[in-house]
């Protein structure tokens, strides 16, 4: 891999232009990654590189350095073709969505990943399914470049890391995990403060939100199934925002006999949108039937379907897994 990263930094190097993509609907640790490269290119490279997200972008995450520097896909100009492209964290080319054809335009593509069902669809593919996180191959990446991180920089990949471990819990939290931890706390990260941007400061239409939805959970199969829909009507009740669902399936997971977890959420377009969790079964077999993708414990996918349709075809998708 080492490799790998070298030719990185040599695309870098060569490039006037640069873009650097998030997937649909983005996380602590896509959000967290890209800016951490962003950044760590203006620091050393001495180059200005555009971050883009498509959707909606999660105030949640506001708090993270340079947060403005992400760019609505819907603003820029999609004929463009920059020299060099970098998705992070990015199962897949349709999680790129409506960006996918600046993805494509580009001279020369690179895919920076994590996820076991990555193909690897770039012309450089730097993946590594047993990291916890993106920020995890970028912290390796940047040692083997020799540049140090600053406070920002870490700060970015501490959400990445915080936020993909579940603040350490999570079975993807190995050695290397605290590893990094301790490195990134030493360059100055709060450990207490950023877990508190992050987790504690919802507003409370989000919280009575989030109640609500898990109070609407059904249960299968003796309890070993946690499934709950979140409708249009649902967010305009409570005047959800699209990352107001963030979480809530962890807390479905949580139950002591549950095995499965998933929330289903009802896009504006009519179809559904699920992430699914699970303690021990692997998930990547169901959300493959439906076009998704992800790790074994937490992955997810989209069902061109209403949402009760695809609420039943996805339960009994699970049910057949479940012994």
């Amino acid at each position: 891999m080492e490799n790998l990263f070298l030719e990185l930094k040599n695309k870098i190097t060569e490039a006037e232009s640069i873009i650097i993509f998030s997937h649909v609907n983005p996380d602590g640790d896509t959000l967290g990654s890209n800016l951490a490269l962003n950044l760590m290119i203006e620091k050393y490279f001495g180059k200005k590189a555009d971050s883009v997200f498509v959707g909606t972008l999660p105030n949640l995450y506001s708090y993270l350095p340079e947060f403005s520097r992400f760019q609505n896909i819907d603003d820029i100009d999609k004929s463009k073709k920059y020299d060099l492209a970098i998705a992070v964290d990015v199962a897949s080319k349709d999680r790129m969505v409506t960006a996918v054809q600046l993805f494509d335009n580009a001279g020369f593509k690179a895919n920076i990943d994590h996820h076991v069902t990555n193909i690897g669809y770039g012309d450089l593919n730097i993946i590594d399914g047993n990291a916890a996180c993106v920020g995890m191959i970028l912290n390796r990446m940047f040692k083997k470049w020799d540049m140090p991180l600053n406070l920002d920089i870490a700060r970015c990949l501490y959400t990445s890391l915080m936020t993909d471990t579940g603040c350490f819990k999570y079975d993807n939290t190995s050695p290397e995990a605290f590893l990094m931890g301790a490195e990134l706390v030493g360059c100055g990260v709060s450990p207490n403060k950023e877990y508190r941007a992050c987790y504690e400061t919802k507003p409370q239409s989000m919280v009575q939100f989030q109640a609500y939805i898990v109070c609407n959970t059904v249960f299968y199969n003796d309890g070993k199934i946690a499934f709950s829909k979140v409708t249009r009507n649902d967010m305009s009740k409570f005047n959800a925002e699209d990352d107001y669902t963030e979480g809530i399936v962890e807390v479905l997971r949580s139950s002591k006999n549950v095995e499965v977890a998933a929330i289903l959420k009802e896009t504006k377009e009519g179809y559904t949108k699920v992430s699914l969790r699970s303690k021990s079964l692997d998930l990547t077999p169901v959300v493959m039937d439906f076009g998704g993708g992800g790790h074994k414990y937490s992955a997810g996918c989209t069902i061109k379907k209403p949402i009760a349709i695809a609420f039943d075809k996805l339960l009994k998708r699970v049910q057949s897994e479940i012994k």
